[in-house]
């Protein structure tokens, strides 16, 4: 049966379903979803991420990564955790940038959390060929890693995918916005559901999204590293302060898709709520760094420096590559702006790198 079919199935016999579950479905069914069933990043997938974009991109987080480290006092040991690590290469890059202290290098244990078999292998390739002298360890879930030792964490483009609840007003109250049936496809329909939010106000059909599973990880992540000390690195696009509007969308191809066709076949995601995931990190009793922008914070990180490195003596192919994929990072038009870090650490390691500004 196909997912579209099962889709129907659960609809016909339980009525309309959340957006939340039907994300779920569409993005981890163990046999039809989009991140178990195929490599969705590059120029032959949907999507490009900046680690692909540029390796000045993953050095810089292992630059971040060494610098936290230091801060925490310098364990002899500390674990390493990325989630969502897509072909392994921000890793492969952070580890490179971690031979300049190998004393880091050496103490960091890494623990990589992914779902999808497919790009499990190729994260086994990548780390098996440019790092095998350092063991890697994969979870399918953050709760399975020990909490035993100072942790950092990485998560880019993690967030985004998790999924999300959509409300409308109307007529002064929330109704949620599920997907039902239309003759042999899906449709948007609105319900009376539990959990309306509670803002008054809103003009007549206004949308807000909601974004418990990002709230849940985001607890469990600040409960870790109250517990073991250390820090955590959120890097996604979306906004600095919640806000009602509707940022739901499918990507296949390098460009949009129709949210409800096909299910399974194109990415799904939404807006990351920084402000809501800060909140989160807060009441577990973390100190919250930023948000800023993404061009800033790799821009205060020397990215800049980095690149004229890259390009001393190459020849100008090589050259030219390296400063459009740098730009690509850094400009307000391109990924600049519209992604955002906030880092969230132990009450006790001060300003990190980055968020100094």
């Amino acid at each position: 049966m196909s997912l579209l079919a099962t889709l129907k199935a659960t609809i016909a016999a339980e009525g309309p379903i959340g957006i939340d579950r039907y994300m779920a479905l569409c993005l981890t069914d163990p046999v039809d979803g989009y991140y178990t069933t195929r490599d969705p990043l590059g120029r032959a997938g949907d999507f490009v991420t900046a680690p692909e974009i540029s390796q000045i991109f993953g050095e810089m987080i292992g630059l971040w990564t060494a610098a936290v480290w230091q801060q925490l006092g310098s364990p002899a040991a500390f674990r390493l955790i990325e989630l969502g690590p897509g072909r392994g290469t921000l890793m492969m890059d952070a580890l490179r940038a971690l031979k300049a202290l190998p004393p880091c290098r050496a103490a960091a244990a890494v623990d990589l959390v992914e779902i999808s078999p497919i790009l499990r292998r190729h994260q086994q390739e990548a780390l098996g060929r440019h790092h095998p002298d350092l063991p890697v360890v994969w979870h399918t879930a953050l709760d399975a890693i020990p909490s035993d030792l100072p942790t950092i964490i990485i998560a880019n483009e993690f967030f985004d995918a998790l999924p999300i609840r959509q409300w409308v007003y109307r007529s002064g109250s929330w109704k949620e916005r599920c997907i039902g049936l239309d003759g042999s496809g899906l449709k948007f329909v609105e319900t009376t559901s539990p959990g309306e939010p509670q803002r008054p106000g809103a003009a007549e059909g206004s949308i807000m999204e909601t974004a418990a599973a990002a709230a849940s990880v985001a607890s469990e992540i600040g409960q870790r590293v109250g517990h073991t000390g250390g820090a955590c690195l959120v890097i996604d696009y979306g906004h600095c302060n919640s806000d009602i509007g509707d940022s739901l969308q499918a990507i296949s191809r390098h460009g949009y898709a129709p949210i409800l066709e096909n299910p399974g076949a194109a990415d799904l995601t939404a807006h990351v709520d920084f402000a809501n995931l800060g909140q989160v990190f807060t009441a577990e009793g973390l100190a919250v760094h930023g948000p800023t922008t993404q061009g800033r914070w790799l821009s205060e990180l020397g990215a800049g420096t980095r690149a004229e490195r890259l390009m001393k003596g190459r020849e100008h192919a090589v050259t030219a590559m390296i400063s459009q994929g740098l730009r690509r990072l850094l400009d307000p038009m391109a990924m600049g702006t519209l992604f955002k870090v906030m880092a969230t650490a132990s009450n006790d390691l001060g300003p990190l790198p980055g968020f100094t500004a």
